[in-house]
């Protein structure tokens, strides 16, 4: 009887560490979500048009998230979680270079508008016409 016992309960020890390990096995949310939070951040950064402002930062944020997505593919957790982590940081820092430059190119346009009319205003308005004198009436 108590051969018995002893095998069931190494049956049932198997039994759960096959389900523990398929569990482990099983895709991990935690990476999925950072995989996908660095691929919208990737998205973001190239409609703030990072591809022409910041194509280093841009490349090496895809690079990373592909990097994120085999390893989350091979189920290595942790490196799949800080190489998404990695290339979210680097689309941000693609979209803000990209939203930098932008502000800068805009910034220029004003001061060359400005400076445009200040030179316009400080020119003799020579071109204009002269208001015709008024008329008083004759005072008795």
């Amino acid at each position: 009887m108590q051969n018995c016992d002893t095998h069931f309960m190494r049956l049932a020890a198997a039994g759960a560490a096959v389900a523990l390990a398929l569990a482990a096995c099983a895709s991990n949310p935690v990476p999925d979500e950072k995989v996908a939070v660095a691929e919208a951040a990737i998205q973001h950064a190239q409609s703030a048009g990072a591809q022409e402002a910041a194509p280093v930062e841009l490349a090496t944020a895809q690079q990373k998230l592909g990097q994120a997505q085999d390893a989350a593919a091979k189920h290595r957790g942790k490196d799949a979680i800080v190489l998404a982590e990695q290339a979210n940081i680097d689309a941000q820092v693609a979209e803000a270079t990209a939203q930098e430059k932008r502000a800068h190119k805009a910034a220029s346009e004003l001061d060359a508008s400005l400076h445009a009319l200040r030179q316009e205003s400080e020119q003799p308005q020579a071109s204009m016409p002269a208001p015709p004198p008024t008329q008083q009436p004759p005072t008795q």
